[in-house]
C-alpha cells in the first residue's frame, strides 16, 4: 500500500510539472503562471493528508493551507527580487532566498491565532499586494523552445517528485497547523520556476511569477471548499467538488478578462 501511494504521488507530480513546463513553452509563461496557482500541489498534499490520516485532519489543515498561501506568494516575490539583483549563482541564491522567505512567513503565521475568516482574508490581501508589486513585469513569450529529451523530462520530473514526497510526509511528524502551513509550499510551482529559469532566462520566469497571484485565488477557493466538504462528503467527492469550485473561478476569470480586453480594444480603436 505504501509503495502504491508513493507511485501515485510521483506520477501526479511528474504529470503536473511537465505539463506546466510544456504549456509555458508552447502557449505562454503567462498562462503557465496563472495555472500554476490551480490546486495541484496543495490538492495532492491535502488529499493524501485525508487518505493517510483522516478527512477531518485534512479539513483542518486546509484552513491553515489558505493562510500558508501568503507564504507561497512571498516565496515567489523573494525569488523575483533575488533573481533581479543577483548575477552570479542567480538560480541558487534566488531559490535559497525564496525558501528562507517562505519559512520565515510560515514561522510568523504559526504564532498567530487563526480563524476561518482570517484564513480567507490574509491570502486575499497578499494576492492583491503582489498583483500590485508585479504590475510592471512584462509578459514575455518563449520563442526558441528547448528540445524535450528524455534527460530533460527526467530532470523536470525529479524536482517535483522530491518536493511532493517531502511535503506530504509532514503530517506524520507534526500537527494539522504546521502540516497545513507546509502544505501551501509551491510544490509544482517551484520546480516549474527552476525549469523555466534554467532552460531559458529570468525574464521568462518573471512572466510566470507575475501571473501567480491571479491563479492563487483558485487555490484559496479550493482550500476553503476542502475545509467545508471533506468532513461532509469524504476525500473523493470532496476533492471533486473542490476542483469544481476552483475551476469555476478560472472560467469566470477568463470570461471577465476577455470582456475587459475587448472593451479596452474598442476604446483604443475609437480613440484613433
Amino acid at each position: 500500500m505504501i509503495e502504491f501511494l508513493v507511485f501515485i504521488k510521483l506520477t501526479i507530480a511528474i504529470t503536473f510539472v511537465i505539463g506546466l513546463s510544456v504549456l509555458a513553452e508552447h502557449v505562454s509563461p503567462k498562462v503557465a503562471g496563472i495555472l500554476s496557482g490551480y490546486p495541484t500541489g496543495s490538492a495532492i498534499t491535502l488529499f493524501f493528508f485525508g487518505l493517510e490520516v483522516s478527512p477531518d485532519y485534512a479539513a483542518k489543515s486546509a484552513v491553515f493551507n489558505m493562510v500558508g498561501l501568503s507564504a507561497s506568494l512571498t516565496f515567489v516575490y523573494a525569488y523575483y527580487i533575488a533573481s533581479k539583483y543577483f548575477n552570479k549563482y542567480n538560480i541558487i541564491l534566488s531559490s535559497l532566498s525564496a525558501i528562507a522567505s517562505y519559512f520565515l512567513v510560515v514561522w510568523v503565521l504559526h504564532h498567530i491565532k487563526i480563524n476561518t475568516y482570517m484564513a480567507i482574508l490574509i491570502p486575499i490581501l497578499f494576492s492583491f499586494l503582489y498583483l500590485y508589486l508585479f504590475k510592471n513585469i512584462k509578459d514575455i513569450n518563449i520563442t526558441n523552445k528547448a528540445k524535450l529529451s528524455y534527460k530533460t523530462l527526467f530532470v523536470r520530473a525529479f524536482f517535483a517528485a522530491l518536493i511532493i514526497l517531502l511535503i506530504t510526509s509532514v503530517p506524520k511528524f507534526v500537527g494539522p497547523t504546521w502540516a497545513g502551513l507546509f502544505s501551501a509550499f509551491p510544490t509544482t510551482l517551484f520546480p516549474l520556476m527552476l525549469i523555466i529559469h534554467m532552460t531559458y532566462s529570468k525574464a521568462h520566469v518573471h512572466t510566470v511569477i507575475k501571473n501567480v497571484p491571479i491563479g492563487m485565488f483558485s487555490l484559496i477557493i479550493y482550500s476553503l471548499t476542502v475545509s467545508i466538504v471533506y468532513p461532509m462528503y469524504g476525500i473523493y467527492w470532496g476533492t471533486l467538488i473542490s476542483f469544481a469550485t476552483a475551476t469555476l473561478y478560472l472560467l469566470i476569470y477568463k470570461k471577465v478578462r476577455s470582456v475587459i480586453d475587448k472593451f479596452k480594444y474598442a476604446v483604443k480603436v475609437k480613440s484613433k
